[in-house]
């Protein structure tokens, strides 16, 4: 893999885009070197072979003398500036996105209010932590500095599952054929305790079994081969029980109108909020496979969930009886026992005293490239 080819690509793309026509662009590339898109051989010859493709198919709309690299990309350039000067900024460790996005809001912050204000269009190129990083920092901006925003989320990480397409090819249209802002969701989880919170997601937040892989798969980054995640689905179907007490939880879910749609307490395995349906996580694992954004697992015994767990990457699992699936605004819970919650891959550990806790859809709040 070759940074410098990506970055080639990608910006020779922009510059011939159609986005926000009528306005200057500026585009930033958040890239993650070390994710699988990039390192992984097999998926960076595809990805190549795509940005080859969509070169094509943008030389046929004009050169945009009113784009370019944004300057938060020019002066973050920690080499000889080539990189900087196509518009992309590699990550060389958590926080590298969220300071970037920080820098762009800087920028527009003094650019604000003028009759040609920029439109900055931010692609991430990397795995959930990327995106998350990025668009958290975008989501605490005000609603008047997002209006001057893009994101596109390029799928260049290993699941991909918060990505805005699972295939390059499906994604890399929107820069050069006509397209729309649209505003999503993020999900937040509060708790009880002030200072523990808000933590934000843009795919699914979710607690419990789940929840422990993602931690466990974390911490072993790097150190296991293959796909890891995998792994440890089939190592928390043993052990999950013996680390975290699976007890009662007490669990009230509310429309918007903040109508009363679900009440229950029961002994839950895990519990996912999506920020809509038709999502999934740990590379695909269909947890939301409809229109519904909520799912309930309840306690089942090891052998059922042995039997079951391959169900998840099909969607079949919402047919089994241990299953529940809603469509909520808010989702209120709590328990006796601690229980680790995950935000798209990041993982934080809820103790008795952080409940009652919530997990809720926010405002549409994010400008996404449709």
């Amino acid at each position: 893999m070759n940074l410098d080819d990506f970055a080639a690509a990608m910006a020779n793309i922009c510059s011939h885009s159609l986005v926000a026509p009528g306005r200057p662009l500026v585009w930033t590339i958040i890239a993650n070197p070390k994710a699988g898109g990039f390192t992984i051989g097999s998926r960076w010859k595809r990805h190549y072979a795509a940005l080859k493709t969509y070169m094509e198919k943008a030389a046929v709309n004009p050169l945009r003398e009113d784009a370019g690299p944004s300057r938060a990309a020019l002066d973050a350039d920690p080499g000889r500036g080539s990189l900087g000067r196509l518009g992309l900024v590699p990550t060389t460790g958590p926080g590298t996105a969220g300071k970037i996005v920080k820098a762009l809001l800087d920028d527009a912050v003094s650019a604000h209010g003028g009759k040609q204000s920029p439109f900055n269009l931010i692609l991430t190129a990397g795995g959930d932590g990327t995106s998350l990083e990025a668009l958290t920092a975008l989501y605490a901006a005000p609603a008047a500095l997002r209006a001057n925003f893009g994101v596109l989320r390029l799928p260049m990480g290993t699941g991909n599952d918060g990505a805005d397409g699972r295939e390059l090819e499906s994604v890399l249209g929107r820069l050069i054929y006509p397209s729309n802002i649209e505003y999503a969701r993020a999900v937040r989880l509060t708790t009880a305790t002030p200072r523990k919170g808000p933590f934000l997601a843009f795919n699914i937040l979710s607690v419990g079994l789940d929840a422990f892989v993602t931690h466990m798969t974390n911490k072993m980054k790097g150190k296991l081969p293959g796909d890891s995640y995998k792994l440890w689905v089939d190592i928390a179907s043993l052990l999950y029980d013996r680390i975290y007490r699976v007890g009662p939880m007490d669990v009230s879910a509310y429309d918007e109108a903040g109508r009363q749609v679900e009440s229950f307490d029961e002994r839950v395995l895990l519990l996912a909020v999506g920020a809509t349906g038709h999502r999934s996580y740990g590379s695909n694992k269909r947890i939301l496979p409809d229109d519904r954004n909520v799912c309930v697992v309840e306690q089942m015994s090891l052998f059922r969930k042995v039997a079951l767990k391959g169900l998840f990457t099909t969607g079949e699992h919402i047919h089994k009886p241990e299953s529940k699936l809603f469509n909520a605004h808010r989702v209120e819970f709590r328990g006796e026992n601690p229980i680790l919650a995950q935000m798209d891959g990041e993982t934080v550990l809820l103790k008795p005293e952080d409940f009652p806790a919530a997990i809720e859809l926010t405002e549409l709040a994010i400008p996404v490239l449709k």
